[in-house]
């Protein structure tokens, strides 16, 4: 769960356009075709229920009791049962008739030797006790700190749920499951599933919470967290819907979580299917992301905000990304770790999808554009691979920006294709076809020709089995003689590595002062030539009208052109533009068209897109300018333009970042001032940094911002 956790609130910072996410140096370079070659995992039997019963001593972290299993034989003659089983040591195994059965236990599984064969069929159960202490990974005990109680937590994803209790660890079969578990009074138990019973034994000092999964799911979906939670309740009509929260969090809760119950309706509406499960809980714990575990998600902590911060720091990206989860990669779920996609790349256009729904069509636009960009970097600057693949290491190598924000990029594309109708029932199919069952690519591919009746083959090979995207190379010239747009659109991409020359249809917008007229071509070639009626000169030519393409583009443009794009295209053709002017500093139109641009544009990243091109272009000479820009009715707009102040290290802002600090509304932007601060080396502003620091703020930004602006001014 670490990588993955890491990596969904890194690209919900991404998505979301945070000014304070970091990047890290990029890794080497990784060749995934030398990745070992791996199949789905073989099954002897096929498990039915888990029932676990825990005793959790979180002052010795120590955890011990019984598991139950019931399952069925795959096969005649089934001598031994062979478990995963890790970090824990096994004292004994009885039949269901309590006779004791023979075992062995290696490092790594846990042979259980049945009283005779089983038939084909057959029905078996048997019971293991067991006890452990701190496991490495899957069960994670965690001592009280400032920012959370103490704590224990499952952390089995990806299959890491045999670290404390013995399973079939493996997303091919799926289970119900029941989960009792003993903790020490004044803790609460959330669980997956519906609460059976809650007792309380007061001679003993210790509370047992009796949780039941009763609809089938996969195993590394069994999670549990006990911690003295605050449990906040909310509901969608008559179902349960609870924010397990720490105490010092309780007035966060709302802030945070209060759209859950209206992202139920809407993800009901748009994937055709309801709800699935008994109740919902997000239940805060120390690690770096969520977990969609079957109806009670595990939540970072880190992603709590007041009201005063919400606006700064939305949780809407990561929440209702796992709570999509619930559908796509519980209800159906990954039968291997090759087809990880079917649940990233769903979960994380279902946040793109919720995204657009609350914040608009500008805000969706720009989340499919940094979620391109995500990809990109990746791909520039580490790997490609296909998306899918059965080549991997360890199923957290899946887990990454091709599975992620590729494939939603990619589901976008595949939506363009089929239409809104035809897209929309092939999930509703899909989603009830398979509920409840392991699936693979196959099975969404041909759920896509029942639906539609279109053989989409060459698009899922070219997007899901080949690796890369195209890097095409435009050209666009208007033939006076003819009234023509000549237009060349080369693909660039290196197919020696196994990237193809992709057929994709893609629409062509020609502008010219009579209007706008938009003609979809397919693309089959390397290199292609393209003719388009122009009576006069065009004053803006779009590839990819939509912004649709998984791609690079390199499509040079004269001033005019952008001059106009600007002004007048989609907010990602306006920031397009935006940043190709830097290309025309020295050009007298260039600087007050990007000031314009500042001062009226309607959307904020397009505002904020050209103030980064301003300051680049104008020097210290955009102070005024940038100061204008930090009163700006956004904030990320206003961060960005208290950062390039900063940039110019200039003493006399300090009167400006001060006030900023005082009397903004931000702590975004309140937090760059102070950062800024620092730039400008004067020592006079010690004083004020060392009482900066103790401000108290979310996540102690203000107070790590004025250390380091500190760091910056005594080191000088």
């Amino acid at each position: 769960m670490t990588k993955k956790n890491a990596l969904i609130l890194g690209l919900i910072l991404i998505f979301a356009g945070g000014a304070f996410a970091q990047t890290a140096a990029p890794a080497a370079p990784i060749d995934f075709s030398k990745k070992a070659l791996q199949s789905e995992r073989s099954q002897t039997y096929d498990v039915i229920r888990y029932l676990i019963k825990l005793n959790v001593d979180m002052d010795q972290k120590a955890f011990g009791g019984e598991t139950t299993v019931t399952l069925t034989s795959l096969r005649n003659g089934l001598a031994a049962i062979v478990l995963d089983a890790e970090e824990f040591k096994v004292s004994s195994v009885r039949s269901d008739y309590g006779e004791p059965l023979a075992f062995s236990q290696s490092d790594m599984e846990l042979s259980v030797t049945l009283p005779r064969p089983a038939k084909l069929g057959e029905q078996v159960t048997f019971t293991v006790s067991y006890a452990g202490r701190d496991p490495k990974i899957g069960l994670r005990f965690v001592d009280a700190t400032a920012d959370n109680p103490k704590i224990v937590f499952s952390d089995s994803f990806p299959n890491n749920v045999h670290h404390w209790f013995p399973c079939y660890d493996y997303p091919n079969d799926k289970v119900t499951n029941e989960l009792v578990v003993t903790v020490e009074a004044g803790n609460k138990v959330g669980a997956n599933g519906r609460l059976v019973g809650l007792t309380e034994d007061k001679a003993a000092g210790t509370v047992t919470y009796d949780w039941s999964q009763d609809l089938p799911h996969s195993t590394y979906l069994i999670f549990f967290a006990a911690a003295p939670y605050v449990v906040v309740k909310d509901a969608f009509g008559t179902l349960p819907v609870n924010y397990w929260v720490y105490a010092q969090d309780e007035r966060k809760a709302m802030p945070t979580y209060g759209k859950t119950p209206k992202m139920i309706a809407f993800f009901n509406r748009t994937f055709g299917y309801d709800y699935p499960w008994q109740k919902y809980d997000q239940i805060s714990v120390p690690s770096g992301g969520g977990a969609e575990s079957t109806s009670a998600t595990a939540m970072t902590q880190r992603i709590m905000v007041d009201a005063a911060d919400e606006a700064d720091f939305p949780a809407i990206g990561i929440v209702s990304h796992e709570l999509a989860h619930q559908w796509w990669g519980d209800l159906i779920t990954l039968r291997s770790w090759a087809h990880t996609w079917l649940n990233e790349s769903f979960g994380t256009y279902s946040d793109y999808l919720y995204h657009r729904y609350e914040m608009g069509e500008d805000e969706g636009a720009l989340n499919l554009a940094n979620k391109l960009a995500a990809y990109l970097r990746e791909a520039k600057t580490r790997y490609i691979r296909p998306i899918v693949s059965d080549r991997y290491d360890k199923p957290g190598d899946m887990f990454d920006s091709h599975s992620y924000p590729k494939g939603a990029r990619v589901i976008h594309m595949l939506r363009t294709i089929l239409g809104d109708e035809a897209f929309f029932k092939t999930l509703s199919v899909f989603l009830h076809r398979y509920a409840f069952q392991p699936v693979e690519t196959s099975d969404f591919i041909r759920t896509v020709k029942d639906v539609t009746g279109q053989n989409l083959a060459w698009f899922f090979d070219q997007w899901l089995f080949k690796p890369g995207h195209p890097v095409f190379d435009i050209g666009a010239q208007w033939v006076p003689a003819r009234k023509v747009v000549q237009m060349t659109i080369a693909q660039a991409q290196d197919v020696s590595r196994g990237i193809p020359v992709f057929r994709i249809p893609v629409d062509i917008k020609i502008v010219t002062a009579k209007g706008a007229v938009t003609t979809k071509v397919w693309l089959k070639e390397k290199r292609e030539s393209f003719e388009f009626p122009a009576e006069t000169k065009p004053l803006l030519v779009r590839f990819d009208e939509g912004n649709v393409l998984v791609k690079e583009v390199t499509f040079p443009k004269d001033l005019d052109e952008l001059l106009y794009q600007l002004k007048s295209d989609d907010v990602i053709g306006r920031m397009d533009a935006a940043a190709a002017l830097l290309k025309f500093k020295d050009e007298a139109r260039t600087v007050p068209a990007l000031a314009a641009s500042v001062k009226a544009d309607p959307f904020w990243a397009v505002r904020k897109a050209s103030l980064e091109s301003l300051a680049k272009l104008a020097g210290p000479g955009a102070a005024a300018a940038l100061k204008l820009a930090a009163k700006d009715a956004d904030a990320n707009v206003r961060t960005a333009a208290v950062l390039a102040l900063g940039d110019l290290k200039d003493k006399a802002q300090a009167g400006f970042f001060q006030e900023l600090f005082k009397t903004d509304a931000s702590l975004k932007v309140r937090t760059e001032a102070v950062r800024s601060l620092g730039k400008t080396g004067d020592k006079a502003l010690i004083p004020f940094l060392k009482q900066a620091a103790d401000t108290p703020s979310r996540q102690n930004m203000i107070k790590r911002a004025a250390e380091a602006a500190l760091k910056q001014i005594e080191g000088q």
